[in-house]
């Protein structure tokens, strides 16, 4: 019996032993690259050769293994993984003497957590990381990690509107890189010069969507675009998306002609690549071209493909609300009311499951003109069915009540969006006023009624029997509006203190000067600030409605979106949701 004990005891010690082996470093350098080559294209693979350099008993495998499956988990939509994967990291990385190496790994995984968190939508805490992880490797001059840390902080720049910043960094990666090219491997040297291509041809394209009129930057996107395919022969993914891209570039230019044959290489390639989100995407995007050019029959096809694609995947929402769309569009041309209305409630019914993720999307289209000839053709189809002799009377009485609520709750929801639309309009056109108002100096700004809260009654009181010259206000206002100009108030300590500081005078002097010459409190007038420059980038940019609300809030400096939705509701009477999806 002892002997038993001691045979089993040693094969569990032998067994624990077994999970754990010393990895060689190379070994280990041969893991990092093989995650790094399939970090964008394919996360499962990469995530095979983490789970590889894990087995290992050395803390610094350890540390970069857990760092680096914090971005794969994440991006699998595991958060509570990912999390804890991250704190993994840290453990082992105290774990490590203090050296180049531990410096090192800080950058890797300060790298990997703001990766994570911009996967998240936490742009601010992203930036916040990647800022720690670029002191890290710089105080080592690690050019690679430099580069990389670079380049996710141009990404991030484009991801809140910042174009020309995102632009201007990426052009300098692009120089930096080939002024180090001996640092770098041939791999290397493509993987970097095909993402920042393509991170190019992307800030000029969402520049463009900002500035429809600046046509020349559709130039520049398909230049890039063109770099980032030639760069991209051995990277699949980045090749796949710059050839999607520069199809929708084509679109733009209504070169249906390239913009169809792109499109069909993008099919060819995703089908090899197994990539089905881009494959659904690229048939929709067909389907659009053969619908602008009267191609009804064909565009249906392609339609048709997209929704059986969207079927299968998480990723395809949009695509799928807008080939009904279409589909709903071009049977009512074809005079086919019966698939006219079933496409119709595909999207009626799916807008509404989704409309707050809608919201964050630029849709083509608005409900409105999604329904209006439906309802007509539910008319025809109704006096069809009375048409009939053959139906008995109970029958008849059925398609009639089943006709009426349909009418009827088609009737309602066209109402209820055609009441949000006029008050959507209305707060553009008041804003637009406003804009005009302010960006002509010859209009005072009109004085209004201090409205205060029980919080300023003391400071109220303080200013009643304040006296400042009318040249010191003016040069107060001036330096408040040369603020305005440099976007200060997208800060998030543009507070009281704060501005009084920058411009050089008193809280109370500054206090006394807003309440009268804009009626408001500092605070009322810094958010109403904020509110009028998202109301603004909404008009007019539709990437930043895309963005998630937590994302806009940090944009314009608020600490959380509750405080921010609260504002924007405040100000326009609805929320940041309903507000995009009805623009």
């Amino acid at each position: 019996m002892r002997l038993i004990i001691s045979f089993l005891l040693l094969f569990v010690l032998n067994f624990g032993f077994a999970q754990k082996k010393q990895i060689s470093e190379q070994d280990y350098l041969r893991l990092q690259d093989k995650i790094r080559l399939h970090f964008n294209a394919n996360v499962d693979s990469a995530l095979v050769y983490a789970y590889q350099m894990e087995k290992s008993n050395n803390n610094k495998h350890l540390a970069f293994a857990n760092g680096v499956m914090t971005v794969f988990f994440q991006v699998k939509g595991n958060s509570k993984e990912s999390q804890k994967r991250y704190k993994a990291a840290f453990f082992y990385l105290e774990k490590m003497p203090d050296s180049p190496d531990k410096t090192q790994m800080k950058s890797y995984i300060y790298n990997y957590g703001g990766i994570a968190e911009s996967a998240k939508g936490n742009l601010s805490k992203a930036l916040e990381y990647y800022q720690t992880g670029l002191k890290f490797c710089t105080e080592i001059n690690d050019i690679k990690q430099i580069v990389k840390i670079k380049g996710n902080i141009a990404i991030l720049n484009e991801t809140v509107g910042n174009y020309q910043l995102t632009i201007k960094n990426l052009k300098y990666l692009n120089n930096f890189i080939d002024e180090n090219e001996g640092v770098f491997t041939k791999v290397e040297l493509l993987n970097h010069k095909s993402n920042y291509n393509l991170g190019l041809g992307s800030a000029y394209e969402s520049y463009f969507m900002k500035n429809l009129n600046k046509r020349q930057l559709l130039d520049s996107t398909e230049y890039y675009y063109k770099k980032a395919i030639n760069y991209s022969q051995n990277f699949a993914s980045n090749k796949i998306s710059a050839q999607l891209s520069l199809g929708n570039v084509y679109n733009w230019k209504h070169d249906f002609k390239n913009a169809e044959k792109t499109y069909y290489d993008v099919i060819f390639l995703a089908q090899q690549n197994n990539m089905i989100d881009v494959l659904c995407t690229a048939n929709y995007n067909l389907g659009d071209i053969y619908y602008t050019t009267k191609k009804y029959d064909k565009a249906l096809v392609f339609f048709k493909k997209c929704d059986s694609l969207a079927a299968t995947t998480n990723s395809n929402t949009i695509d799928y609300l807008k080939s009904n769309f279409y589909q709903a569009k071009i049977y009512n041309i074809l005079k086919q009311p019966d698939l006219a209305y079933k496409h119709s409630r595909i999207y009626l019914d799916n807008y509404e499951h989704y409309e707050a993720k809608l919201s964050e999307e630029a849709l083509e289209v608005n409900y409105k003109q999604g329904v209006d000839d439906l309802t007509a053709e539910m008319v025809t189809i109704e006096k069809k069915y009375q048409s009939e002799v053959f139906l008995n009377r109970g029958l008849k009485v059925f398609y009639v009540l089943l006709f009426i609520g349909i009418v009827f709750l088609l009737i309602k929801n066209i109402r209820d969006k055609n009441k949000a639309h006029k008050k959507m309009n209305a707060l553009i056109e008041e804003f637009k006023a406003n804009i005009e108002k302010k960006n002509n100096p010859e209009i005072e700004i009109p004085e209004k009624e201090e409205v205060l809260g029980n919080e300023e009654i003391q400071l109220k009181k303080e200013n009643v029997n304040l006296s400042i010259d009318e040249a010191k206000e003016n040069k107060i206002v001036e330096k408040l509006l040369a603020l305005e100009n440099k976007l200060e108030y997208l800060n998030a300590d543009f507070t009281l203190p704060y501005v009084a500081k920058k411009i050089k005078t008193n809280t109370t002097y500054l206090s006394y000067v807003v309440n009268k010459r804009f009626g408001k409190s500092f605070g009322e007038y810094s958010n109403e600030l904020k509110i009028n420059y998202v109301i603004n980038e909404m008009i007019t940019n539709h990437m930043y409605r895309k963005y998630s609300t937590q994302a806009i809030a940090e944009s314009v400096g608020f600490k959380n979106a509750v405080s921010f939705a609260k504002s924007f509701r405040k100000r326009t009477g609805v929320s940041p949701a309903q507000f995009a999806s009805n623009i």
